[in-house]
């Protein structure tokens, strides 16, 4: 297993769109291996393979307080959501201290593959629904800074941006 960089925004690569897992194969589960460790090292609940500059429907969760309830999804898509939205406060292992509310579906039902192939569906609520459109919002090509205003995000690009200066200048 290995650490990987997570990309920082305003990155390009962090609004690609991902493409679909073709086989659910070793190099995918090495992928998938590596993506936990990495989101653990960081501190974060969900990764997804676009944050990691790998271009692929591959996303991480683990929302749990031990830490102990891993959910792979590998390809995944949103088959039904409530009317109910909910207003979270979204934070991002790709936009480090960057916090602010985002306004979502309360609950949803994901179909996807888990890390042997086999296809399962999911019902979320809560954090867990809110984590797993987050990471499939990256596979879109989206960050979550992109459901906030123009103006908000304008400030915080410039803010990730002069972060990014210090850091290279240091």
């Amino acid at each position: 297993m290995a650490l990987l960089d997570i990309l920082q925004y305003p990155d390009p690569r962090l609004h690609k769109v991902a493409a679909p897992v073709t086989a659910v194969d070793q190099r995918v589960r090495a992928i998938v291996a590596d993506m936990f460790e990495t989101m653990y090292a960081a501190k974060g609940v969900g990764l997804a393979a676009t944050q990691v500059d790998i271009h692929e429907r591959i996303i991480v969760v683990d929302t749990s307080e031990q830490r102990d309830q891993p959910l792979v999804l590998i390809n995944p898509e949103i088959v039904r959501h409530s009317d109910e939205r909910k207003e979270w406060e979204e934070g991002c292992l790709s936009l480090p201290g960057i916090y602010d509310k985002v306004t979502r579906p309360d609950s949803i039902r994901v179909r996807a593959l888990d890390a042997r192939g086999e296809a399962f569906e999911i019902d979320a609520d809560g954090l867990l629904a809110v984590c797993v459109q987050h990471e499939m919002d990256h596979l879109e090509g989206r960050v979550f800074v992109d459901h906030l205003s123009t103006l908000k995000r304008s400030r915080i690009k410039a803010r990730m941006r002069k972060r990014q200066r210090e850091t290279q200048a240091a």
